[in-house]
């Protein structure tokens, strides 16, 4: 983070976390405050290593965290982690889609994780995921630059991605249709008038406003392999925002200590300044290669957050695929119309045939 970007949170904080001098003594400053809350998100540093260093009480430390999380979220998510609410804004979001990533009326990809927390007190199994650990879940959907535009955190870690999707604010308004999405469209070379959707993966069941690939249960045809490929290229943002999330934000790189409502609050702290850093300091922040990038042929490049996050162990885990998922007509048939389209002349990539044929044939999954 650049000092301009350091004064000018600063500058949107500062008026809720000053506090008032006493004739005993003077305060501890804004600029202090908010210094520690950031080291604390940016190193994952303990807050006992946190009092030492800044020299302040094991418990003040805590309260100055916890005070000013809620802060920065108060401060940040209405300018910087705004959903769209017009057809414009969903309209410009596909067609930077489509831009970068070759997918027509895409506007996000979706993904959840399990947020690794210590054991809640009295709330029993509720917090307690198949992987056998205490957890809150984390929803989220990103735009084609990196950039979180709908979160959900705070779910039991029990619950399954169905039913947090499906309870969720954001599932229910995509379900009833209540988030503002333009009227569907033709795209030259598709068959049918296609909807506005986002783009995830097997944990989520297909929808007219979310597309999965097909299920490897059987073989595939080559047209389908295509269609995985290309809808995988698109989805493939959301894993990256999430691994910019963890790179910089240490915090997330052990179980996190807290109550839950703390977890949520630095959760969304750190969301927050994800998309702050993202849109205004993006080249100090992630810089170019520390993302995935593809060569010429459509191989991928690992992005540099990989072998930072990849030796040690991570409070963000991914959630379980789901199986047994029911399926709309309309949304099998918006699938295989962009399966077409992605094999014609109209929608096809150079290097698309090759790179599925290079892998071979996909053959059934065992149960």
């Amino acid at each position: 983070m650049s000092p301009e970007s350091f004064d000018h949170i600063l500058s949107l904080v500062e008026p809720l976390i000053i506090k008032k001098s006493t004739t005993l003594r003077e305060p501890i400053s804004p600029a202090e405050r908010l210094s520690l809350t950031l080291r604390f998100l940016a190193s994952g540093s303990s807050q006992t290593s946190m009092s030492f260093s800044y020299r302040i009480g094991r418990t003040t430390v805590s309260n100055i965290i916890r005070e000013t999380c809620c802060v920065l979220w108060q401060a940040l998510h209405e300018k910087y982690l705004r959903p769209p609410r017009s057809h414009d804004a969903w309209k410009n979001i596909s067609d930077e889609f489509m831009k970068l990533w070759n997918f027509p009326h895409c506007i996000g990809a979706i993904d959840g994780k399990h947020i690794c927390i210590e054991c809640p007190s009295d709330t029993g199994s509720l917090y307690y995921n198949y992987k056998g650990f205490f957890s809150v879940v984390l929803m989220a959907v990103c735009d084609a630059h990196y950039v979180f535009s709908l979160v959900n955190v705070g779910d039991f870690g029990s619950n399954n991605d169905s039913r947090v999707l499906e309870n969720s604010a954001m599932g229910k308004a995509f379900a009833s249709n209540q988030m503002g999405l333009p009227n569907q469209q033709h795209v030259e070379g598709c068959k049918i008038p296609l909807p506005y959707f986002l783009v995830g993966d097997d944990i989520f069941a297909l929808k007219n406003w979310l597309l999965r690939s097909f299920p490897r249960r059987c073989e595939l045809s080559e047209e389908q392999q295509i269609f995985n490929y290309r809808l995988s290229r698109a989805r493939r943002v959301i894993e990256n925002a999430f691994g910019i999330l963890r790179a910089r934000w240490r915090i997330f790189s052990h179980p996190i200590k807290g109550s839950v409502e703390n977890v949520i609050e630095i959760t969304k702290a750190a969301i927050c300044l994800h998309n702050f850093l993202r849109i205004t300091n993006s080249a100090s922040y992630c810089p170019y290669g520390f993302v995935d990038s593809e060569d010429k042929s459509g191989n991928i490049k690992p992005g540099e957050w990989r072998a930072v996050v990849s030796n040690e162990g991570s409070a963000l885990l991914s959630m379980p695929p789901r199986k047994g998922s029911r399926y709309s007509n309309s949304a099998i048939k918006v699938r295989e119309a962009l399966m077409d389209y992605f094999v014609s002349d109209s929608g096809s990539l150079p290097w698309q045939w090759n790179h599925v044929r290079s892998r071979g044939r996909v053959l059934c999954e065992k149960d």
